[in-house]
């Protein structure tokens, strides 16, 4: 082989190389520093956080859209939404015009984009193209709308209305309020069980995670499941019985079994622990360190925190596309 093929040869090994290490890059994390109005974007294979970027003011929480090219941060006192690359971190656009989204959400059937306006107290739902979403009814609530949920059927969003103490349903269909029923102090995360029979609501108010039978006409509290002071946020551990709940007072996160209903493990987690995200494999747990300003990485299996990393002011939401299913 003459000397110039050889070269040839070498240069395109290396290039392909380099593009399979590329696309072999496990995505970034990114982390939501409400009061700094900005993301830390996070290497997971240096542990480092590798660039901040400006969002709108106070963005609390994220949602990947159903097409996977996005993830919206949804900038409560900006009244915007920031698209992100997952697997870049690159910024693509900001939709202005969103009042107070809060809290965000895609139904399955990827028709609907759901905002709770915690401030405003209402829940706008837009119709989704693929694209752009186009306002399609906007609900008056009790007060202060906090956490969404939205069945498998996309047929019912469900509210936690975080100041009057109540969990609200929605029928998507017609965009009108299906029914209210009371609940424990302070409800916040909502969560659906996986055959859409039983809603789990955490009670920050409390040390439990309230449990309602939505199965019927009308529904019913049938459990408390006691986690930890100040339950609050959940994350599906990724084999569609167990979820996390992060208990932000008490400094813990607890799992539950969704077919019994009772707490499964717990292990400690520091600095007002809040939104969390599951890494592929369901070993490594992510979760923001409300008060302390860290992205706190906890081993599922040991138990314990194995490292932290520094951010910006009041952590909220964490996500990564490298996650279990949710």
């Amino acid at each position: 082989m003459k000397l110039s093929s050889r070269l040839a040869a070498f240069f395109v090994a290396f290039l392909s190389a380099s593009c399979l290490h590329a696309t072999a890059q496990t995505p970034p994390i990114l982390v939501l520093n409400s009061l700094d109005a900005s993301v830390s974007v996070i290497d997971p294979a240096t542990w480092k956080e590798t660039r901040r970027i400006p969002t709108g003011k106070e963005p609390h929480h994220l949602y990947l859209t159903p097409d996977e090219k996005s993830v919206i941060i949804a900038n409560a006192l900006g009244d915007s939404l920031t698209f992100i690359d997952p697997r870049t971190a690159e910024v693509q656009r900001t939709v202005r015009g969103i009042l107070d989204p809060y809290h965000l959400r895609f139904s399955p059937d990827m028709k609907w984009f759901v905002t709770a306006a915690n401030r405003l107290n209402h829940v706008d739902i837009y119709r989704w193209d693929g694209k752009d979403m186009v306002l399609a009814r906007r609900i008056s609530t009790a007060k202060t709308p906090s956490h969404l949920w939205i069945d498998s059927k996309s047929s019912a969003v469900y509210v936690s209305m975080q100041d009057s103490d109540e969990l609200v349903a929605i029928d998507l269909a017609t965009q009108t309020q299906k029914w209210r029923i009371k609940t424990g102090p302070m409800p916040a995360d909502v969560y659906g069980t996986p055959d859409d029979r039983h809603v789990l609501v955490g009670l920050t108010g409390s040390d439990s995670v309230e449990v309602f039978d939505v199965s019927g006409k009308e529904p019913r509290s049938v459990r408390k499941i006691r986690t930890g002071d100040g339950a609050h946020a959940f994350r599906a551990a990724g084999d569609r019985r167990h979820v996390y709940v992060s208990n932000r007072v008490a400094n813990t996160i607890s799992k539950i079994d969704m077919q019994t209903f009772e707490v499964t493990g717990s292990f400690a987690a520091p600095g007002g622990p809040d939104c969390m995200d599951i890494m592929s494999g369901g070993k490594l747990l992510l979760v923001t360190s409300r008060w302390s300003r860290k992205l706190t990485v906890i081993d599922t299996e040991q138990k314990k925190v194995v490292r932290q990393i520094n951010v910006g002011k009041s952590p909220h939401g964490v996500w990564t596309l490298d996650h279990v299913p949710r």
